[in-house]
């Protein structure tokens, strides 16, 4: 899934590409990937783009005197800039294609979403305020006056683990699986460790990981191509996606810890005090 860094990325990238152009169609493709109808997709049209903004995971293409073009790519969705779309109507049901987005210069960009749960999600609104996802988003982690105070506060109380925490887009914006593995693994704790249970120099340490990790990932996919961006995140990433692998810090196996629709991973001598995790789908396998 596309998270903070790698939405930043586009954002950068469409900005260059977008911004004064104007949008002569849309084309929807997958009908269920639309969340909103009024305004309808035709709203866009003819309506040159303001801007392009970064709302935590999500992508906010501002429409001058216009609605918004709002998407969250969710797990398997990606953005594919084309110089020159291709020519004729795309068919429904052949291959990924979600929605193509045409400029006036003929070049524009195409939605795709592999595998079978569909979970892309376009909205055109008046307002991003009015998607119930960026409603309900927290603070940005990036952002200027996100200070360690200010996360402090986020994690007083919070009974839950801390890399249930991260990744609560309502608590802090934009950070997912990846990321929040990532960044446990360079602050040196537990996944299953207790935000509440946080000394003040645990705390700090946790936001300075976040903070590092964020903006390193931001700085590696700066510049690179829209096409290029999920091998960059891949290449960049010490303990995620890397079980049976030697960790980069220490050396020891990374190990994995399996859910039902996910997993996480961390390296046992770093974050654990040497201890593996139980794999809690094998546990209850063997029960």
């Amino acid at each position: 899934m596309p998270e903070l860094p790698e939405v930043e990325a586009l954002r950068d990238f469409l900005t260059e590409h977008l911004t004064g152009r104007e949008i002569v169609r849309v084309l929807p493709v997958a009908i269920s990937v639309l969340k909103t109808y009024d305004p309808p997709l035709t709203a866009l049209e003819g309506h040159r783009v303001a801007g392009v903004h970064r709302r935590g995971k999500f992508l906010d293409v501002e429409t001058a005197d216009g609605p918004h073009l709002v998407t969250h790519l969710a797990r398997a969705g990606w953005l594919h800039w084309k110089d020159s779309l291709p020519s004729g109507m795309p068919r429904p049901g052949k291959g990924p294609l979600a929605l193509r987005v045409a400029l006036e210069t003929g070049a524009g960009f195409d939605l795709t979403e592999a595998g079978t749960q569909k979970r892309l999600a376009v909205y055109v609104v008046a307002d991003p305020r009015q998607v119930p996802g960026v409603a309900r988003l927290g603070p940005d982690p990036l952002a200027d006056d996100f200070d360690e105070a200010r996360f402090a506060a986020l994690l007083e109380g919070e009974r839950r683990q801390l890399k249930g925490a991260l990744r609560d887009q309502s608590l802090i914006a934009g950070v997912g699986n990846a990321y929040s593995d990532e960044v446990l693994h360079a602050a040196k704790m537990s996944p299953f460790k207790l935000a509440a249970s946080l000394t003040d120099e645990e705390t700090a340490r946790l936001y300075a990981a976040l903070r590092d990790t964020l903006t390193q990932a931001v700085e590696r996919s700066r510049g690179v191509a829209a096409g290029r961006l999920k091998a960059e995140k891949k290449s960049g990433l010490r303990v995620h996606g890397r079980a049976g692998e030697p960790c980069p810090v220490c050396g020891d196996t990374v190990r994995e810890v399996s859910f039902s629709d996910s997993s996480l991973q961390y390296c046992p001598t770093c974050q654990t005090g040497g201890k593996p995790l139980a794999d809690r789908r094998m546990s209850r396998l063997l029960k």
